[in-house]
């Protein structure tokens, strides 16, 4: 009895495994990094700077964690950029909203020259020099609004919310709102605003992200500390125990904190990283969704 191998079964098989591979490569190089920072945050720091923490914990101390947790400029920063995250976030989502929606209309008189504008703006920019400027003149310099309100509206999610508003909520099913007598402000509160929850969530985790990663303008726009966000802290941090290794070869003791600084140094990434691991999972299908809208109908 001969037996024959169907040549396209065969393919896609050997395709499948290409594919596997590849993925389990791409998760590797990915997963690894996050591993070893949350390993070395709860490691011996002597076994960390000998090179012998790899995948997991050795030496498992909570010292980092401690330490970090009696640090009141790194709670106060911890505060400081949950503030800046969730009011320039509030900001961003309304304004991005109020825009995107009237040029999604095929009403609005002249909405290709604004989206014209508007996209314009993601091309040529004004530069760091004038933007400066610009803040000093208003008087932002050295608070909150520096960081929330220069950018309060970002070129590429006005496109993401345009289209979704164009391609997922019928134009027919507004002019029967309008035609029944509801004005645009109740056809944006009452029909509009609770059929864009999907898009709405996935904008919230484009802005809240970028705010919470955020440390350019902070080191820009802020001169007093104790307005400092928890990335420019934990650049201080990296920048201190860098300096102090340099000056840590013959005091003993120096070298003992240096060697904490440096267990603090993943402690902090993993504080700081956290809120956003555990709010993306929630979000994560509108995510892909808003992805999706952006990249194949805008």
């Amino acid at each position: 009895m001969i037996t024959t191998i169907n040549p396209k079964f065969s393919e896609d098989k050997v395709f499948n495994i290409v594919i596997y591979t590849i993925a389990i490569m791409i998760i590797a190089i990915v997963l690894y990094p996050l591993i070893f920072v949350v390993s070395a945050s709860f490691s011996d720091p002597h076994k960390i700077l000998n090179g012998e923490v790899w995948l997991y914990p050795k030496g498992f101390t909570f010292d980092a964690y401690t330490k970090v947790f009696q640090d009141g400029r790194i709670w106060n920063s911890y505060k400081n950029t949950v503030v800046y995250t969730v009011l320039g976030t509030f900001i961003n989502i309304i304004l991005t909203t109020l825009l995107a929606y009237p040029l999604s209309r095929k009403d609005l008189p002249g909405r290709n020259i604004f989206m014209f504008i508007i996209v314009f703006t993601m091309f040529f920019q004004g530069g760091i020099i004038p933007t400066y400027l610009i803040v000093q003149n208003l008087g932002m310099i050295d608070t909150i609004w520096a960081l929330v309100i220069p950018n309060a509206i970002a070129t590429y999610n006005v496109i993401v919310m345009r289209t979704f508003f164009q391609s997922s909520i019928p134009w027919e099913l507004q002019e029967a709102a309008l035609i029944d007598g509801c004005s645009n402000f109740k056809l944006f509160l009452k029909i509009i605003l609770p059929l864009s929850k999907p898009i709405i969530a996935v904008m919230v985790l484009f802005y809240a992200v970028g705010h919470w990663n955020s440390y350019f303008d902070a080191l820009i726009y802020l001169e007093r500390d104790h307005l400092y966000p928890l990335q420019i802290i934990l650049r201080e941090i990296l920048i201190q125990n860098q300096s102090s290794m340099e000056n840590a070869v013959l005091d003993f003791e120096m070298a003992n904190q240096v060697m904490l600084a440096e267990s603090m140094k993943y402690a902090v990434i993993v504080i700081a990283s956290l809120p956003v691991i555990v709010m993306y999972p929630f979000v994560q299908k509108h995510f892909v969704k808003g992805v999706m809208i952006g990249s194949i109908k805008g």
